[in-house]
């Protein structure tokens, strides 16, 4: 299986969607991996897993927003959609 470290920046919204079907109710002390990276800087991260690839996701305030920011615009989108579920043909009739 292959393995990436990947930085807030540079996730897909396949990823983002992971990490929140994966942590709900946001991710704890326990679901946190802590390594040294090859410049020896400490980095923290949490585990998202597919079928081929293990992903290091670094976490951080920027994640967090990240993953606010996303589950705000999926909600505003589904808010959307809805409102077009009650609009009827005749609304659109002259």
């Amino acid at each position: 299986m292959v393995r990436k470290i990947i930085d807030y920046q540079k996730l897909s919204n396949n990823i983002l969607n992971l990490l929140i079907k994966k942590f709900p109710d946001g991710y704890g002390d326990d679901d946190i991996i802590t390594f040294k990276n090859a410049k020896g800087q400490v980095i923290q991260a949490v585990e998202i897993k597919t079928e081929d690839t293990i992903y290091l996701v670094k976490i951080g305030v920027k994640l967090i927003g990240a993953i606010e920011d996303f589950i705000e615009e999926e909600e505003s989108n589904n808010s959307n959609n809805k409102d077009l579920d009650f609009l009827s043909t005749e609304d659109f009739s002259e």
